[in-house]
C-alpha cells in the first residue's frame, strides 16, 4: 500500500513539474525597450564662390559636388536655411507656362525647396551651366549627382549658403579664404579713383516669380 502511495505521489509531482514547464514556455516574454538610433545630423554647405556643395554628416564630409549658383543679376541668397520639401519629377510653371517632367524641364528630375521662399536645390536642362554662376538664384546640380544627393538628405536638413570663402569652405573644398580686409583708403587715394558708373549703367532685373503652391517646383531655377 505504501509503495502504491509513493508511486502516486511521484506521478503527481511529475505532473506538477510538467505543468510548470508548459506554463513557463507559454508565458509571454517580458517586453524589451528598443532605443531608436539617433538620426544623423546633416548640414549642406554651398560655397557660392567655389560653386561647390558639400554634404556633411555628423561632422564628416560625405560628398562634394560641383553646382551652378546664381548669376550676378540674380544672385543666390546667403544665409542658413532648411530643406522644406522634396519632390521627384516636379512640374514647373512660370508666367502661365507649364513644363511637365521630362528632358526639357528647367528644374530637372528632383526639387528640394528651401525655407527661403522660391529657392531650391534642383537639376537643370542646361548641364553646361554646372560650375558657373548661371542660375536665377537656385542651386543647380547635374542629374546623376542630383539624384544621388536627393536620396542622402531629408526635410529639415540645414543648408548653409556661404557668399565668400572662409575657413570653413577652405577645409571643405580646399580653397584659400579671401585675404584679410585692406586698410581704409585714404582721402587722397579715394579722390584719385575714377568715378563710379552711373546707376543707369548698372544691370538691374526683377527676378521674383509667382509660385503656384499646388505644383512641385518654384519659379526660380
Amino acid at each position: 500500500m505504501a509503495s502504491k502511495l509513493n508511486r502516486m505521489a511521484v506521478a503527481a509531482g511529475m505532473g506538477l513539474l510538467m505543468a510548470a514547464q508548459v506554463l513557463a514556455q507559454s508565458a509571454p516574454a517580458a517586453p524589451q525597450t528598443v532605443v531608436p538610433a539617433a538620426a544623423p545630423k546633416r548640414v549642406i554647405v554651398v560655397s557660392l564662390e567655389d560653386r561647390k556643395l558639400a554634404l556633411v554628416e555628423d561632422g564628416q564630409v560625405k560628398k562634394v559636388y560641383a553646382v551652378a549658383v546664381g548669376k550676378p543679376s540674380t544672385p543666390s541668397p546667403v544665409g542658413t536655411f532648411t530643406i522644406e520639401r522634396r519632390v521627384v519629377n516636379p512640374t514647373y510653371r512660370h508666367n502661365g507656362k507649364t513644363v511637365l517632367p521630362g528632358p526639357g524641364n528647367p528644374v530637372g528630375t528632383r526639387w528640394m525647396g528651401l525655407s527661403k521662399h522660391g529657392y531650391g536645390i534642383h537639376g537643370t536642362n542646361e548641364p553646361k551651366s554646372i560650375g558657373k554662376a548661371a542660375s536665377h538664384g537656385c542651386i543647380r546640380m547635374a542629374r546623376a549627382n542630383l539624384e544621388e544627393f536627393y536620396e542622402l538628405v531629408a526635410e529639415g536638413d540645414t543648408v548653409e549658403l556661404v557668399g565668400q570663402r572662409n575657413d570653413q569652405t577652405a577645409q571643405l573644398f580646399g580653397s584659400a579664404p579671401l585675404p584679410a580686409a585692406q586698410p581704409a583708403m585714404t582721402v587722397a587715394a579715394a579722390i584719385a579713383q575714377p568715378a563710379p558708373a552711373s546707376i543707369a549703367s548698372i544691370e538691374t532685373a526683377s527676378t521674383e516669380k509667382t509660385v503656384d503652391p499646388a505644383i512641385a517646383a518654384a519659379g526660380r531655377r
